[in-house]
This record gives C-alpha cells, structure tokens and sequence, in this order.
C-alpha cells in the first residue's frame, strides 16, 4: 500500500479509502442492502491488512449505525493512531427544527453525535455532506473553525457542490483567518467527468485533497453493460437519478472498460479504477464493498498502470453529462432517500 499527504496538509493517508455507507443495519433508514457489524468485520480486518487506514462514513448512513459499526470494528482491530477516519454531517436525522443541514447549532450537535456513535475523542476529517443554500456561508465556515479549535476535529472537508461555491468558502476561511477546507469528496468516474472542467482544477491550484465518491459508478463499470443486475443495483434509489441507463455513450464506456479488462485478463473494476488513480489531482478514491472481492481488486488496481492509449480508449466515448450528484438544497425539501 502507498501513503501520499492529504492534499497540503500533513495527514498522511492510504492510497485507498474504504467507503462505509456498505455497513449498517439494513433495517435503519437508508439501503436495504447494508450488513450488520458480524457481516462487516471481515471486511475491515481485510482492509487493515491490506494496509488501508482511511475510513469514511457520514451520520446519515443506515441511520447513524454506519458511523456505530465502523466505531467498534476500528477499535476492536487497530490502534487509533495509526487511523484516518473520516465522517459527514448535513442530511436530516430526524424531521425537527435544526436536525440537519450546516447551521452552527445543526454542526455542533452533528459532531457530538458522531463522536459518540464512533466511539472516539476526534474525528480525523469532518466534511460537510452538500452545502447548505439556506444558511450563510460565513456561518458555515465560522462554526467549522470552532470545531476543529475545540478539539474535536483535525481537518476538514467538503462534498460535491459547484466550483465557485467551493472556491468561495476557501476565499471566506482565508481571508478570516479560520480553518480551511483541505479535501473535496466529489463525484469522478469514467462515467462521469464534469469534475474535469472546474473542480478538478480548482483542487489542482489550491493544494485540495481529492476523494472521489463511486469511482466505479455504483458498480456499472465493473460488469459489462448487458451483465444482470445486482440486488445493491436493483434496489439502490440513487441508480436512476445519476444515469440513464439506456444512455448509449456510457454503454460504449462500458464496452471500452471491458475490452481493456479483457485484453489485460483482470476485472473491469480493476481498470476503471485504475483510471481514476492515474489523474494526478485525485488523492485517494472511496472504494466501497460488499464482496471481499471489491478490495481486493482496489487493491490490485494500484499496481496496474494504463497506457496512453487505453486511457484515450476509456476516454473517447464519453460525451457530455448533464452535471449531477450535488443534491444542492436545503434538507427540508430533500428526501432522505438521495444519500450517496
């Protein structure tokens, strides 16, 4: 496993982070497809030795009991020290006044509570899920500040929005002083690249961390096109709101993905995900996993480097996209169904 510094920062962190929206109690509001801590305990102990010590997860995974199991199982298998864990706050948690979105009372309470879930005196990167449209960004970043002062947060970081919306936050921290944002959680796949015209830059010019979200495009990379579906596909209620499936481009995507897999004789993941690691700008991609399998080809794709031409292959297909996955508006008006 390789190391590499979090942006500009000091944090050193796994070349791969271990998404856990995976593990949860599948009858807690979220995905029906999450598994219960004993189903998830293979799964870390695999990542540990595999040498990952990232971890991201967010309070609004199954319920909070994401943030719970990912708590146990960390200490159970590894020092604290040697861990990078990640969470989120911004979704709602329950349907009352200031349980969710980025106003200064919501954080606070936010943070406490994954504190406690996790079972740890810190939070290693606290991001902020989406922005919130409703509260002001002074706010934001004010409250953001008082957080990692207190103690309770080493750095922070945020999730997809617009570029001039990140750009602004990053000039409002600096210009008072306050703790800025090191890292940005977006969304970057061979099936999505809008990232590529401004936010990929802007994190390129500011020294920003970059750790993509669905790398693999919720598993639509990692079997060809006409390949039966999945439960997690059949059931995942985010599948039809960021692609068309009958959408040609990505099919041809698709085909390119599979015809370099084939020639290389290892999985598609391992070439998708291989093509996002080779992007110098992104840090370390969030690999999700409910097969042990999944880690294993993450980990094998850091060892397989494309050539110039299987990167123009993967590439050509892909026409513009209509941008998506910002999920940007105020948590009142957003279902609790469209969590990433």
């Amino acid at each position: 496993m390789d190391y590499v510094k979090f942006g500009r920062s000091g944090l050193d962190v796994s070349r791969l982070c271990l998404g856990c929206m995976s593990f949860g109690d599948p009858q807690a509001e979220g995905h029906d497809w999450t598994m219960q801590e004993d189903e998830a305990r293979p799964f870390f102990r695999q990542a540990l030795e595999a040498g990952i010590n990232f971890f991201d997860t967010a309070n609004a995974y199954s319920g909070g009991t994401s943030e719970e199991i990912t708590g146990r199982l960390l200490k159970e298998m590894a020092h604290r020290d040697e861990l990078v864990i990640a969470t989120k706050g911004f979704f709602r948690w329950k349907q009352a006044p200031n349980a969710g979105g980025l106003s200064a009372k919501a954080l606070m309470h936010a943070v406490d509570d994954s504190l406690r879930r996790l079972g740890t005196d810190y939070i290693d990167l606290y991001q902020i899920h989406r922005l919130d449209p409703a509260v002001p960004m002074e706010e934001i970043v004010e409250a953001l500040d008082a957080i990692v002062r207190s103690g309770k947060v080493r750095y922070l970081g945020a999730s997809s929005m617009y570029a001039w919306q990140f750009q602004k936050l990053l000039h409002l921290a600096e210009t008072a002083g306050l703790k800025k944002f090191v890292s940005m959680q977006n969304y970057v796949n061979l099936l999505y690249r809008e990232e590529e015209r401004e936010m990929l830059p802007l994190c390129a010019d500011y020294g920003i961390a970059v750790m993509p979200w669905s790398p693999l495009a919720r598993g639509r990379l990692a079997r060809p096109a006409a390949a039966q579906e999945t439960r997690r596909s059949q059931t995942d209620r985010l599948q039809p709101v960021l692609y068309d499936r009958t959408a040609d481009a990505d099919a041809r995507v698709i085909a390119a993905v599979e015809t370099i897999a084939k020639q290389r004789g290892v999985p598609m993941a391992q070439v998708a995900l291989a093509w996002v690691l080779q992007k110098p700008e992104v840090t370390s991609p969030i690999v999700g996993a409910t097969r042990q399998s999944h880690i294993s080809d993450a980990v094998a794709a850091l060892d397989l480097e494309l050539t110039s031409d299987e990167i123009r292959a993967l590439e050509d297909p892909y026409v513009p996209h209509a941008v998506t996955g910002l999920f940007a508006m105020p948590p009142a008006r957003l279902e609790l169904t469209l969590k990433d």
